[in-house]
């Protein structure tokens, strides 16, 4: 990846990056219809980048069939307007096939997944993301970090290895620990997105980050973007306004270690009548009187 590309790519990723859920039919098959809905109120909202098969979108509870799927409509329903940033993962093979199909279908990136393996030495994860950067030399990748174990010189390597290696996704919830690493890595050499969304966006912007994920956008993609722009300029009050604002809802999101970090979002949807609030184990739909909480916590927010 080169010249007019990295520079898209790099721009794609300091911005808002927008987890899509996956909505699901009374049937518990993939409701397409509402997809391309949901996908298509993100963009004509000002998103312009998609990640299919993120941890919002229940990447691990989907089919191989369904992984692909929802990278297909999401490339067809993006047709332009925006990146996608492909989810792939799991074992090496899988992982490449996953970045080849997304590299076919047209995606422009692809964000590879922390290892799920029990057993993860820093060579070793060097290996994993190189197997994949290797197959798909035309697409820029993004490593997910969330093992605080893994040290900023290990990414310099992979960097020094895989030009294509264009950012990072960090999703280690502390600040100094982000700052260090991506100092060690190498500040410049990658595109800095804070990969546990708008309640960390203004701690991870103040030392490096220049990108942010978010769930809470499938909802009211107004008060990302809201954020977003108040971190470009550099107007904290503001964009600690959209916090606070948003704050109940991201706590509920991250009770009992994000055990309803998607169905959270699901029932806001549901709420707005977008889709069905219908999650797959190990998730689980609220209870009715959270779901009425979710309700009145949205009230007010910009459609």
């Amino acid at each position: 990846m080169t010249g007019r590309g990295l520079d898209a790519a790099r721009n794609a990723l300091a911005d808002v990056v927008a987890i899509p859920v996956t909505p699901f039919t009374a049937d518990d098959t993939v409701d397409t219809t509402a997809h391309r809905a949901l996908l298509r109120r993100l963009i004509d909202g000002g998103v312009r980048t998609l990640t299919p098969n993120g941890n919002t979108g229940e990447y691990y509870a989907l089919t191989p069939d369904e992984r692909r799927a929802v990278t297909e409509t999401t490339v067809e329903e993006a047709a332009g307007r925006a990146c996608v940033l492909a989810g792939v993962g799991l074992e090496v093979p899988t992982a490449v096939a996953s970045a080849e199909h997304a590299r076919r279908v047209g995606a422009s990136m692809v964000m590879v997944h922390q290892p799920v393996h029990p057993y993860v030495s820093q060579d070793g994860w060097i290996d994993y993301h190189r197997r994949i950067a290797d197959a798909v030399p035309e697409l820029g990748v993004v490593p997910y970090v969330r093992d605080p174990e893994l040290t900023g010189e290990t990414l310099a390597e992979l960097g020094e290895l895989c030009p294509n290696v264009v950012g990072v996704k960090y999703a280690v919830p502390d600040a100094a620990r982000f700052a260090a690493f991506a100092r060690d890595a190498g500040l410049e050499r990658f595109v800095w997105v804070a990969g546990l969304a708008e309640m960390y966006a203004p701690s991870y912007f103040a030392v490096g980050a220049t990108g942010f994920t978010s769930g809470l956008v499938n909802v009211a993609p107004a008060l990302s973007l809201e954020m977003l722009e108040a971190l470009r300029a550099g107007d904290h009050a503001s964009a600690m306004a959209v916090f606070e604002r948003i704050r109940p809802f991201e706590e509920l999101r991250a009770a009992r270690r994000s055990a309803d970090n998607v169905t959270v979002v699901k029932e806001a949807l549901a709420a707005l009548g977008h889709c069905r609030r219908d999650v797959r184990p190990p998730s689980h739909v609220l209870p009715e009187a959270v779901r009425a909480e979710v309700a009145a916590l949205i009230a007010g927010w910009p459609a």
